[in-house]
């Protein structure tokens, strides 16, 4: 519980490998995947189906994505979406955490894709 006596919300940060689009030119964005993956998370946003908790930013290796707003289950699912969508490149993972996180990365890994029919 946080100090206010309230229950953290959970929150998936949703960790993809900054591996650059091949085939590009030295003048484009190496990586033109996130804004497909902001893209799709802000339609979801919109619908109401889950909230971006955050923007995504690059954090070492890494482009880190964050969603909150459902249960676990259908926060990783979403995951399991944006790890499966054109151009994301594979080796792409979750963590679960909370909206108290002190950083990036503390909570339990989930890796993903995710089979069919897993729930985390």
């Amino acid at each position: 519980m946080g100090e206010d006596g309230s229950v953290p919300d959970t929150v998936v940060e949703i960790h993809v490998p900054l591996v650059a689009t091949p085939g590009l030119t030295e003048d484009q964005y190496a990586f033109p995947w996130t804004e497909d993956v902001e893209d799709f998370l802000a339609g979801l946003d919109e619908q109401g189906d889950v909230q971006q908790y955050d923007d995504g930013e690059e954090c070492g290796e890494a482009y880190v994505f964050f969603i909150t707003g459902s249960r676990e289950e259908a926060l990783l699912a979403v995951a399991t979406r944006v790890a499966t969508l054109d151009g994301v490149p594979a080796g792409a993972f979750a963590v679960v955490t909370d909206d108290e996180a002190e950083e990036f990365g503390m909570g339990r890994r989930v890796d993903l894709p995710l089979p069919a029919g897993q729930d985390g």
